[in-house]
């Protein structure tokens, strides 16, 4: 299982896990996968204290990354990167398992087991 921060995504990253008001030991970030968005799955990120049980846990940088199990095959490959420009900033998900994604780059398609989107708004 791999998911890769480029190295801004990594230090953008760092500086939310930082000025969190609770930082611990195990805090990190939870990447995962959700039903949703316009082409049926949403990218998830969310800081986090401690991780779920289950999770896979992978050390990038100084940055602690919990998966969730069950989003794990669809991230699988992901690279996150974050992006800073005039008509564009944020993280920007890279995802070789998705067979389509939407026009707003926050959803995306895997093959069949995709359920069904909803509009962007």
């Amino acid at each position: 299982m791999t998911v890769t921060l480029t190295e801004k995504a990594e230090f953008r990253l760092r500086a939310f896990l930082q000025g969190s008001a609770e930082t611990t030991n195990e805090a990190g970030i939870r990447i995962g996968v959700s039903d949703g968005g316009c082409s049926g799955y949403q990218y998830t990120l969310d800081i986090t204290k401690t991780p779920q049980p289950g999770d896979l846990v992978e050390q990038q940088g100084k940055v602690k990354v919990y998966i969730d199990p069950q989003s794990a095959p669809l991230l699988n490959g992901v690279v996150v990167d974050f992006v800073e420009g005039l008509m564009e900033s944020g993280f920007k998900f890279s995802n070789p398992n998705a067979t389509d994604t939407c026009g707003c780059g926050q959803s995306f398609q895997a093959g069949d087991c995709t359920p069904t989107g909803v509009p962007c708004s």
